[in-house]
């Protein structure tokens, strides 16, 4: 059942071992505070094990991916030792992945063999490095089934640029995945775009300018085609970090709607914030504050709308950082 309380928490799934569980090979873990402390408030995490998912046990042998000369992807081994875990996690990801579609994001466990999202290790058969470009086991068949899950890898969340996209993108992706459990319909096609324009021209202003021709005759073909093209391109977008010359742009398009409301001191005082951030002088919440509380002042409905100006709760402070 849709949860549509005030305080419902978006469903994103984890690694367990992040959450603080001992489910490591060394019967260990690799707890995430930042997690499970402060995403934990408006994210519902599903705690997940590939390997323990596979009935294997904590503390077990360490694993690693090895490059297999008659198969596409690598098989998963023991690295001492030729024991082969492939087949059952083969098992376990053929019988989980269905069970993921609800969704709205994923934080992986890097470098691991099953979980890790990007540069994982895979060994030759006489034991050496062949690549560093492989995703585990688990994490490249959730990607591909799942291609508009926002994913990424705990470690990485420590950058604050890619934490903020992350957190970004999973709160966009949970109101597209609302909106069709409500069911597809042109008008909530057309409203969904409407009030995300603004984060499109923030991430990627090519396709900023894509996705609106998309949507200019929702008859010619059928409105689940265009919504599959459509999402796909718009998550796209969404996964292109907005630099500060971007949020500039989009902040100077904002000012813009706001320009026959407001006194001339008050518009002073945005482009001054503007140019203070352009400069490194404040963070973006200080302009997006100014140009909030101005919304609030002129109540221009079209701006009211528009998500980019409070994308994930404030209390997060991810535009502090930016």
């Amino acid at each position: 059942m849709k949860d549509d309380t005030p305080n419902r928490r978006i469903p994103v799934g984890i690694s367990a071992c992040l959450t603080g569980q001992q489910v490591r090979h060394d019967g260990g873990h690799k707890h995430s505070r930042y997690c499970t402390e402060v995403l934990a408030r408006y994210f519902r995490f599903l705690p997940l094990c590939p390997e323990m998912g596979a009935g294997l046990a904590s503390p077990r042998a360490a694993m690693r991916l090895v490059e297999a000369s008659d198969e596409d992807q690598p098989r998963l081994l023991a690295c001492r030792g030729d024991q082969d875990f492939s087949a059952p996690m083969a098992a376990f990801i053929e019988r989980v992945l269905p069970t993921l579609e609800g969704l709205r994001g994923f934080v992986l466990m890097a470098k691991s063999p099953s979980c890790g999202m990007e540069r994982v290790r895979v060994y030759s058969e006489q034991g050496t490095v062949s690549r560093r470009d492989a995703s585990g086991l688990f994490a490249g068949a959730l990607m591909a089934r799942y291609p508009l899950l926002p994913v990424e890898e705990e470690g990485r969340l420590n950058d604050d640029a890619l934490r903020e996209n992350f957190v970004e993108r999973v709160f966009v992706y949970d109101d597209w995945c609302r909106l069709r459990e409500q069911g597809l319909s042109a008008r909530g096609l057309i409203e969904f775009h409407s009030r995300h324009k603004f984060q499109l021209l923030a991430h990627c202003q090519a396709r900023y300018r894509r996705l609106g021709p998309m949507l200019a005759d929702l008859k010619a073909r059928p409105l689940e085609d265009i919504a599959d093209d459509y999402i796909a391109e718009f998550m796209a977008a969404m996964a292109c970090r907005a630099d500060k010359g971007d949020h500039i742009n989009a902040m100077l398009h904002l000012a813009g709607f706001l320009r026959q409301g407001l006194e001339d001191a008050d518009r002073a005082l945005i482009h001054q914030q503007i140019e203070a951030y352009q400069r490194g002088d404040v963070p973006l919440v200080v302009p997006m504050t100014l140009l909030r509380g101005a919304q609030s002042k002129v109540a221009q409905p079209y701006l009211a709308q528009q998500r980019y100006m409070a994308p994930y709760p404030d209390a997060l402070g991810l535009r502090n950082r930016l």
